[in-house]
C-alpha cells in the first residue's frame, strides 16, 4: 500500500474504503474489528482492537472512513493497527475517485470494442449468444470486478480482464491459423459472464461479498446455464452452444480449480490458458510493484506461497495496452 504518512515510524492518517469489515473475537475473549481497507493504490488488512461498537462505531463495505492509525509488518505483509476510526462526513469533501483502484481504461470504452468485435464475427449464431448477452448484461459490465479479491478485484475490472484475453486470443490466432477464431474469443467474452450474479457490489464499484446464487451454484455453471437459455430464447440449437457452454464450465482447467470439466479441444484449452495466464500477469504486477527494487515480496497465496523478486528492469506504471 502507498498510503500518504501522517508522520514517521508507519503512523497514517487518511481517508479510505472499507472493502471488508467483520467482528470477531480474540483469544483472550475481547471484541475486535478485523477490516480490509483501500484506496486506489489498493488493499490493507487492519484490526482495531478491544472494539466498542458504542464508542467506535460500526461500518460496513463500501463506507468511507477517517483512519488514524500505525502500519507494521506481520507474517511478511503490512497491517494497519488502528487507533481512531470515524465516518467520513459530507464535509470532509472526500474524492471517491482516490479511494477506488478503477480499470486503466472506461467500462464505456472496453464494451463498445467488444460489442465491435463481436459484430465481426462470421458465424451467425455466436454473433447472435455473444451480443445477446453482452447487451443484456451492459449495465452491470460497465463497472462489476472480476473478483472479490485478487485478480482485477477493481472497479471495471471484469471488462479489463475480458478484453485483455480477447487481444491475447486475437494474436494466438495469428500464430495459430488452425484456431477457431469465432470460437475462442466468444469463449473469451462469456466465461465470466456469471461474474454478474456471483458478487454482491457495493456503490463504489467493489465486491463485498458473494450472492446466495454465488455460493451454491458458481460462476462457471451459471455462465453455461446463461448461454443455453439465451440460445433457446433465439432458437438456435446448433453445437456451438455447447461448445461455449463447454469452454465456460472448464476455463478454470482442473477440477481441483473449480473446473467442471477439463478443457476437450483446442479452444476451450487455449481459454483456460489465457485465463490464467492474465490473472497471473495482473497479481504478479500488483504484488511486485509494491516490492522496493533489488527485493521480495511476501509470499503470495495465489502463487503457491511464491515470493517475487523485483528486478527493477521495466516501469510498473505502463498500463495494459488494450486498445
Amino acid at each position: 500500500m502507498n498510503f500518504i504518512p501522517a508522520g514517521a515510524n508507519g503512523l497514517v492518517d487518511c481517508f479510505l474504503l472499507v472493502k471488508t469489515s467483520n467482528k470477531k473475537t480474540s483469544s483472550k475473549g475481547d471484541e475486535y474489528l478485523d477490516m480490509t481497507l483501500a484506496d486506489k493504490s489498493g488493499d490493507i488488512n487492519a484490526k482495531l482492537w478491544s472494539y466498542v461498537p458504542a464508542v467506535h462505531g460500526e461500518y460496513e463495505p463500501g463506507d468511507i472512513v477517517k483512519v488514524r492509525g500505525t502500519i507494521s509488518q506481520y507474517n511478511g505483509a503490512d497491517q494497519l493497527r488502528i487507533d481512531k476510526i470515524r465516518h467520513a462526513t459530507p464535509g470532509d469533501q472526500v474524492d471517491t475517485n482516490e479511494l477506488v483502484k478503477s480499470a486503466d481504461y472506461s467500462g464505456e470504452a472496453m464494451f463498445s470494442e467488444l460489442i465491435s468485435i463481436a459484430e465481426s464475427f462470421k458465424d451467425e449464431d455466436i454473433k447472435r449468444i455473444v451480443l445477446t448477452l453482452l447487451n443484456e448484461n451492459k449495465e452491470a459490465l460497465l463497472f462489476w470486478p472480476a473478483a472479490f479479491k485478487l485478480h482485477h478485484a477493481i472497479r471495471s475490472g471484469l471488462m479489463m480482464h475480458v478484453l485483455s484475453i480477447v487481444r491475447l486470443a486475437e494474436r494466438v490466432c495469428e500464430v495459430y491459423p488452425f484456431v477457431d477464431r469465432d470460437l475462442l474469443i466468444a469463449g473469451a467474452m462469456l466465461h465470466d459472464i456469471a461474474k454478474t450474479t456471483e458478487y454482491e457490489i457495493t456503490p463504489s464499484g467493489l465486491a463485498s461479498g458473494y450472492t446466495v446464487k454465488g455460493n451454491l451454484i458458481g460462476h462457471l455453471a451459471q455462465g453455461a446455464m446463461m448461454i443455453e437459455d439465451t440460445a433457446k430464447k433465439l432458437g438456435i440449437d446448433s453445437e456451438v452452444v455447447f461448445l461455449l457452454e463447454h469452454m465456460v464450465l472448464s476455463h478454470h482447467g482442473e477440477p481441483e480449480f473449480g473446473a467442471a470439466i477439463r478443457p476437450a479441444f483446442i479452444e476451450a484449452e487455449l481459454l483456460s490458458q489465457l485465463d490464467m495466464m492474465d490473472a497471473r500477469m495482473f497479481e504478479m504486477k500488483e504484488a511486485t510493484e509494491n516490492a522496493e527494487k533489488g527485493s521480495f515480496t511476501g509470499k503470495l497465496w495465489s502463487m503457491d506461497n511464491r515470493k517475487l523478486y523485483n528486478h527493477g528492469r521495466e516501469d510498473f506504471d505502463k498500463e495494459t495496452k488494450l486498445f
